[in-house]
């Protein structure tokens, strides 16, 4: 049975099925679960949140808890004291096993930003609340392992490019946003964010976002057009979100003042449209595109920390190390003259990566696969720069770190 309470009359053991009000508002990522730790209460108390919706069928009643003698009486604390101490922890692994629960996410995701695009293609309301366990669950896989799924994500069709990109750049804006040490609202904010600043491409003809040659200057025109579509759109859908609404709008924009629409420069771009812009860039020089093939990913950094007057430097710099140095899936040739692809990054060293030896230059063959953790001090070798296979002859490098 649903009943409504006052936030006041919250305690341990109650089963939360809805906080009232705005998403962002909320305390948790959840907003079903039992309400077991005492510091999960103090936050609730601390929340502008004035009522909750229980369910008695799966947690205590309000006339239950008194007979429970065992219930954790707790009162309302300042907010000073309920924001303090209160992240949890997560369980790190590595990326080759973060990557399973990372392949269902990315095809979870997928469908449901492609039902959320085509609605919007379709002039039907947009409600971003949807979205929210998807931020959940990418939040979630990258706490435990921030290479897996940003990198998977790189790897899209032509055909999926637009769906997919939104999830990847919402995972690389939750990645940097947690790098930045922004708060878990601010998080919440900058992966909904990644979700829907591409949502004003539903109002490109597809034959123009998909065109595989050099795009006319009109056609130019209409792909310069989406930011100001997207911004309307998820205005007219009742999106409040100051956030969402601003990365949609500006991550174009370039710190010297030459972006669009609205050129705006230096401190006039929000960080979270600083943010956007990064994230939108990156994964868009890193994928296959109808027109190009996607640069590697550690030669893609190179090349951005080489756009003068394009980036934040600062918030570039936090973007690298959220990502590494050499991110997974980036080829390297290694100072023994061996190709070798990046499979994890070093809680160590961002220079001394975990690595899968593959290609031998001198013999200009392939040689038995072998993990190395650059990093260890028993190992030699070192990362000599960044490399690219074409000029090796080299393809399927992916399944040697996705296991596809």
């Amino acid at each position: 049975m649903l009943k409504t309470i006052k936030t006041k009359q919250v305690r341990l053991g109650m089963y939360i099925h809805a906080l009232k009000g705005a998403w962002i508002h909320h305390p948790f990522w959840k907003t079903e679960f039992v309400l077991e730790n005492p510091k999960d209460l103090q936050k609730l108390f601390a929340s502008v949140v004035k009522e909750v919706e229980i369910d008695t069928s799966k947690g205590l009643d309000v006339d239950e808890v008194k007979a429970v003698e065992t219930q954790l009486v707790i009162e309302s604390p300042a907010p000073a004291e309920a924001s303090a101490g209160n992240v949890k922890k997560t369980k790190k692994i590595n990326a080759s096993q973060e990557m399973k629960n990372a392949k269902g996410l990315i095809n979870a995701s997928k469908k449901a930003v492609t039902v959320m695009f085509n609605d919007a293609r379709l002039g039907k309301v947009v409600n971003p609340e949807t979205m929210m366990p998807l931020v959940e669950g990418i939040a979630a896989s990258i706490d435990r392992n921030r290479a897996a799924l940003i990198s998977l994500a790189r790897l899209k069709s032509q055909d999926d490019y637009t769906y997919m990109h939104s999830v990847a750049v919402c995972a690389m804006m939750t990645a940097l946003a947690k790098e930045l040490k922004l708060s878990d609202l601010e998080v919440k904010q900058a992966g909904l964010a990644g979700l829907l600043h591409d949502i004003g491409k539903m109002a490109v003809p597809l034959e123009v976002l998909n065109k595989p040659g050099a795009l006319t200057d009109e056609e130019f025109l209409m792909i310069k057009q989406h930011p100001t579509k997207g911004h309307a759109l998820l205005m007219k859908a009742g999106i409040k979100d100051t956030v969402a609404l601003d990365v949609c709008l500006h991550n174009h924009e370039k710190v010297d003042g030459t972006g669009y629409p609205e050129k705006l420069a230096g401190s006039n771009i929000s960080l979270f449209a600083k943010m956007g812009a990064i994230c939108d860039v990156y994964d868009a020089i890193t994928s296959n595109r109808p027109y190009k093939a996607g640069w590697e990913p550690s030669v893609s950094l190179k090349r951005m920390a080489q756009w003068q007057g394009h980036f934040d430097e600062e918030v570039f710099k936090a973007f690298v190390k959220s990502v590494g140095i050499y991110p997974v899936g980036s080829v390297v040739l290694l100072k023994s003259k061996r190709l070798a692809v990046v499979v994890d990054q070093s809680e160590k060293s961002l220079l001394k990566p975990i690595v899968k030896v593959f290609f031998s230059t001198k013999s200009k063959e392939r040689i038995p696969v072998e993990e190395v953790d650059l990093s260890k001090p028993s190992v030699h070798d070192e990362i000599a720069g960044p490399e690219t296979t074409v000029a090796w002859g080299i393809d399927n490098v992916d399944e040697l770190w996705a296991e596809l």
